[in-house]
């Protein structure tokens, strides 16, 4: 008899009405905090600007459409490694499509890719991972789960859906797990595309033996690093905050949209559709998962300075990039040694483009992808 722990089960979001009124009850007793007059963004989320968005999301938001929506898309779990994943799974238009995986980062999930699953799914078969511990993957609940631990639970996953070729997208740090699939998985990976963003603070390198480093971004420095810091170090110490305060993970969330979306944009509602920010934020509410994802740096930080898992020699797989934001300092700062076979910049957007750019990433996709098919 087959491993019942094996099967793949199709899942569909209902959130408890009792869970949706204590989120607005708790929005409702907020305990807010002084500001230091005058100083804008530059300590973190305005205390006006937070006020309005918390009103928002408490009196006129409204998880049950977009719940609907979401579940209009095909979506499953199955277990490995002791996890319940879940990923969405839409199949191509077209018969014997190139399967492709789009591995979202922090503070991400898969909602974070619902502008571009439409059109991609006309040429692929599209798969979107909840990492473990994000979406609606079940919070994690012990060590050592991070990048290394994830990759081989996606791979796994692609082979428990009976692909035996595929291409990977990814953003963040989603980067690291995917480039990590690449390096575990050479003979079924068809190639790796990744976007990057001039606005970030931390840039990932690429090496010609195919693992990846990190260096300080060219825009922010150390200024826009304390969130990395604090997941990174004292990951249970935050774990309080976010899982008890909505206004609080709120804030974190909201200063990443600030920060890192297309410098153009003056607020995050600017840069990205406002009510799928509070989607994402909501899930990460609902789910208690701002306690798992901080977990999820502080182990993946330890991952990424380990040897690379390579096997002898470059890896084969080709690798194509993103840049959002251009800036002319990245793309020598990322490649040094010319490993990248396929590199597009855009002059917009930023560290989110599948929320940000949607149709700027989904043409690069198409444009990368169509000729390993």
């Amino acid at each position: 008899m087959a491993d019942m722990n094996s099967k793949i089960r199709p899942f569909r979001i209902d959130v408890p009405q009792a869970d949706l009124d204590d989120l607005r009850e708790r929005l409702a007793r907020t305990r807010w905090p002084e500001e230091v007059p005058g100083t804008g963004w530059s300590r973190g989320v305005p205390l006006g600007y937070l006020k309005e968005l918390a009103a928002y999301w408490r009196d006129s938001y409204d998880w049950r459409v977009h719940e609907a929506a979401l579940n209009e898309i095909p979506q499953f779990t199955t277990e490995i490694d002791g996890q319940t994943i879940h990923f969405a799974h839409v199949r191509a238009a077209v018969t014997g499509a190139l399967p492709l995986v789009l591995v979202h980062g922090w503070p991400g999930s898969p909602v974070d890719f619902t502008k571009v699953i439409g059109p991609l799914a006309g040429a692929f078969d599209v798969v979107v991972p909840s990492l473990p511990g994000f979406g609606f993957s079940t919070p994690v609940r012990e060590a050592g789960w991070g990048v290394d631990r994830s990759a081989a639970t996606l791979v796994e996953l692609m082979r428990r859906l009976g692909y035996d070729r595929y291409g990977i997208h990814a953003f963040d740090v989603g980067c690291g797990v995917a480039n990590t699939m690449r390096l575990l998985d050479p003979d079924h990976v068809a190639g790796l595309h990744m976007s990057i963003a001039g606005t970030d603070d931390m840039i990932g390198v690429l090496r010609p033996d195919g693992s990846m480093g990190v260096a300080p971004g060219p825009m922010h420095g150390p200024d826009g690093m304390g969130s990395y810091q604090l997941q990174s170090t004292r990951p249970q110490t935050l774990a309080y905050l976010l899982t008890d305060s909505p206004a609080g993970q709120l804030a974190w969330i909201a200063e990443k949209f600030r920060e890192w979306t297309d410098p153009a944009a003056e607020l995050p509602d600017d840069a990205v559709d406002r009510d799928q920010l509070l989607t994402k934020v909501t899930l990460y509410w609902l789910g208690r998962l701002g306690a798992s994802a901080a977990h999820f740096t502080y182990e993946s930080g330890r991952d990424l300075r380990r040897p690379p898992r390579t096997s002898d020699g470059p890896s084969p797989v080709p690798i194509g990039i993103a840049e959002f934001s251009a800036h002319p300092a990245v793309r020598p700062m990322a490649d040094p040694d010319g490993v990248v076979a396929h590199w597009t910049s855009f002059d917009r957007g930023g560290h989110f483009p599948a929320m940000e750019r949607p149709e700027l990433l989904a043409d690069d996709l198409h444009a990368f992808f169509g000729p390993l098919r």
